[in-house]
């Protein structure tokens, strides 16, 4: 068995998917690379294949029809024979010594028997073309270089948000609680960093800047106009966030600070819909907003008096 799992969802991603792997091959056996090409048209498939025949004991191609990065993730995941799961996009990386360095703290939780369900890092957003990048770190919230549960858990800042870039996740972890991402649609990566947290129960954070998050594309899933775009999958996956957290998170007897932070994520999952829709200038997305809320508050009244008044939600909502 593995240590560590690392899936990269690859779509189109030729120009740019050996560097990502490039970066999680200094692991070595201790590491397993799974590459999904997700119905590519250019030459991901090729040279999914080809890495795979160069480094044919970490690296493994899987091939299937179009189904969005949720689908692949999922795929990454039924098919992962690593204790850990960590998702790297194509067209990101990992910074070797931090990856070696967390690489180590895994194994020691190998060697003495312990282990915990979501290890966290800092990450950095990389933009080239500026010659700038920003790290966001979690001193101050975390407990670092021991094993602590949500009760030693600090106040978050706003920029301080758990993101799919900052976690490793214990495989058997994800699989018990059944994590499946929706296929076709974008900004599933807020799924992924929000159904598991109320199963986390032991964690660990390492104060080292692993994962590189390149900005820059025009047609990057984060740029402004195309959020604006997919502004309906953005808010199917906000709706998705509001039913787990009613009609879930009850069942499953969650933490009070577990339960905390995931009300002040919705909160601004729920504020970046709120300002696209009105960034757009569309009447039509006008009501869309106002469709949102009334969902939410359809859904659970309590809830929504919560982001209608709290953290960010009462300046979305002014005339």
């Amino acid at each position: 068995m593995k240590l560590l799992t690392v899936a990269i969802p690859c779509y189109n991603s030729q120009d740019y998917m050996e560097h990502a792997v490039e970066t999680a091959l200094v692991g070595g056996e201790d590491v397993e690379i799974i590459l999904v090409n997700d119905g590519s048209s250019d030459k991901t498939a090729e040279i999914a294949d080809r890495l795979q025949k160069e480094h044919p004991t970490i690296v493994r191609a899987i091939h299937q029809e179009n189904g969005g990065h949720g689908a692949a993730v999922n795929t990454g995941l039924a098919n992962a024979s690593g204790l850990y799961y960590k998702v790297l996009d194509s067209d990101d990386w990992f910074d070797r010594g931090a990856f070696l360095k967390i690489l180590d703290v895994l194994r020691s939780f190998v060697e003495d028997g312990s282990g915990v369900d979501m290890l966290l890092a800092n990450y950095v957003y990389e933009k080239p073309s500026l010659h700038k990048h920003k790290v966001i770190r979690y001193d101050g919230v975390f407990p670092e270089n021991r094993v602590f549960t949500w009760n030693d858990v600090k106040r978050f800042k706003i920029s301080q948000n758990i993101l799919m870039h900052s976690v490793i996740y214990r495989t058997k972890m994800l699989r018990d609680c059944q994590l499946e991402l929706p296929r076709h649609t974008f900004y599933v990566d807020n799924i992924f960093v929000y159904n598991p947290l109320p199963f986390v129960k032991k964690m660990y954070y390492v104060n080292a800047d692993l994962y590189r998050y390149f900005i820059g594309r025009d047609d990057q899933s984060v740029n402004e106009k195309v959020m604006i775009g997919r502004i309906d999958q953005q808010i199917k996956v906000n709706k998705l966030m509001v039913d787990y957290y009613v009609e879930e998170m009850p069942r499953i007897h969650a933490n009070v600070k577990v339960k905390r932070y995931m009300r002040n994520y919705l909160d601004i999952i729920t504020t970046i819909s709120s300002v696209l829709l009105i960034r757009s200038e569309l009447e039509e997305n006008l009501e869309k907003k106002k469709e949102l809320w009334a969902y939410i508050k359809d859904k659970d009244k309590w809830l929504w008096a919560r982001l209608r008044y709290g953290l960010l939600g009462n300046a979305m909502n002014l005339p």
